[in-house]
C-alpha cells in the first residue's frame, strides 16, 4: 500500500501564530506540514506522510470543548486519515486537555488510530491516559527530539494495526490495564528473587507497582488570628517592577523573596506579573488583585491579624514542574517557620 495519511492536531503557540494573545484562535486547517509536524514527518521516512495540520488556540477549545471537538472532528474526517497525532504538548496545561480530548473523540467517534504525548505532571495525563495512548514527554519544548523519537515508532505500529506492547517497551504511560502472559519463572520465584534484590540494595523492577498518594496532613487551626503573623505566597508571579530574578514566565526553575515593609497596596509603578498562560493586563494593572497587600494592611490596621510578614515569596506555577515545586516549598516553609510565620496565604492566578 501506499503511505499511511495522518492529520496533526497543533496549538496556536506551535503553529507560529502566536502566544496567548492569540489563545483564542479559532480550529483552522492547512493542507501543509506546519512546526513539530515537520520532525514527524520526517521521522515517518517515507512510510506515512502528514496531509493536514490542524490549528486550534487553548483558550478557544477549552472554552468551547464540544463546539471545536465538533469543528475538528469534521476537518479531521474530511482527510479520511490512517493515523491521528495531537501534540506533543509537554507540561501545558490547556494544550493537554485540548490534544487528550481530541485524541480521545477521534479514536472513539471516528474510529481512527490516534496518540497524543505530554508530560507525566501534565492535567491531560490523569485525564485521559486510560483511554489513549500518551508518550510520555519531557517538561518542554526542549524535549522535542526526543518526544519525536518515541511517537514515530508507536505511530507507526498503530498504524499497521500491529499489538501494541507494554508501556517500557512502547514509551507511553502506563493505562493501568492489567495483561495476562506467560513466564518462564513462576510468581513466588520471582517475588523470592526481587526480595533478595531489595535486602541486597540492589536494583529491581517491582511487577506491581503502587500508586503515589501524596497527602498533606493539615496543621491545627490558628489559636489567636488577631495575633497571628500572616504571610503571603504566590505561583501568580507577582515580582517588583523590572523581574530582578528574572523568574520564567512559564517551567520556573526559582522563585524570589521580596520586601514589602512599607507597601500598603502594590501597584503598577511598582509591581507587575512575571506570569505566562494568563492574561496579564489585570495583575498588571493592580498587582493586588493576585497578591492582596491592601486587605491584610487593612486588617493588620484594624486589628483583625497581628500582622503582615514583611517578606513575600513569589514564583510562578505555569508549566513548573511539582518537583521543583516541591523543592521550593521546602526552602520557604523553613525561612517562614524560623522568622516566627504563624500561618499563610497562598495565591495562584
Amino acid at each position: 500500500m501506499g503511505k499511511y495519511r495522518v492529520v496533526h492536531y497543533i496549538n496556536q503557540f506551535f503553529a507560529g501564530i502566536g502566544g496567548e494573545e492569540k489563545a483564542d484562535y479559532r480550529p483552522e486547517v492547512r493542507e501543509e506540514v506546519v512546526g513539530p509536524g515537520m520532525a514527524l514527518n520526517a521521522g515517518f521516512k517515507g512510510e506515512a506522510e502528514i496531509v493536514a495540520t490542524i490549528i486550534c488556540g487553548d483558550s478557544y477549545f477549552n472554552e468551547n470543548i464540544e463546539e471545536a471537538k465538533a469543528e475538528i472532528l469534521e476537518m479531521v474526517k474530511k482527510y479520511n486519515p490512517d493515523l491521528f497525532i495531537a501534540g506533543p504538548a509537554f507540561n501545558a496545561g490547556r494544550y493537554g486537555v485540548a490534544c487528550g480530548t481530541i485524541t480521545d473523540a477521534v479514536q472513539k467517534e471516528l474510529g481512527i488510530p490516534a496518540l497524543t504525548a505530554m508530560y507525566e505532571e501534565n492535567p491531560g495525563v490523569d485525564m485521559f491516559k486510560k483511554s489513549i495512548y500518551i508518550v510520555a514527554t519531557k517538561n518542554s519544548a526542549a524535549g522535542m527530539r526526543d518526544a519525536v523519537s518515541k511517537m514515530v515508532p508507536l505511530a507507526l505500529k498503530l498504524a499497521r494495526g500491529e499489538e501494541i506492547g507494554s508501556p517500557e517497551e512502547e514509551n507511553y504511560i502506563a493505562r493501568g490495564i492489567r495483561k495476562n502472559f506467560f513466564t518462564d519463572k513462576r510468581g513466588s520465584e520471582r517475588a523470592v528473587e526481587m526480595l533478595i534484590k531489595k535486602l541486597k540494595g540492589e536494583e529491581f523492577v517491582t511487577e506491581y507497582p503502587m500508586p503515589d498518594f501524596d497527602r498533606v496532613k493539615p496543621n491545627p487551626a490558628v489559636k489567636d488570628i488577631t495575633k497571628a503573623t500572616i504571610a503571603l505566597v504566590t505561583s501568580g508571579g507577582i515580582v517588583p517592577k523590572g523581574n530582578p530574578d528574572h523568574i520564567e514566565s512559564s517551567s520556573a526553575s526559582k522563585y524570589g523573596k521580596y520586601d514589602i515593609e512599607g507597601f500598603n497596596n502594590l501597584t503598577s509603578e511598582d509591581h507587575q506579573t512575571a506570569h505566562g498562560g494568563y492574561d496579564p493586563v489585570y495583575a498588571n494593572e493592580d498587582p493586588d488583585r493576585v497578591l492582596p497587600v491592601d486587605v491584610l494592611r487593612e486588617m493588620e490596621r484594624e486589628g483583625k491579624i497581628g500582622k503582615l510578614h514583611r517578606y513575600y515569596y513569589a514564583t510562578v506555577g505555569n508549566g513548573t514542574a511539582v518537583k521543583s515545586a516541591k523543592a521550593f516549598a521546602e526552602k520557604i516553609g523553613k525561612e517562614l517557620k524560623e522568622a516566627g510565620v504563624d500561618a499563610v496565604i497562598l495565591t495562584s492566578t
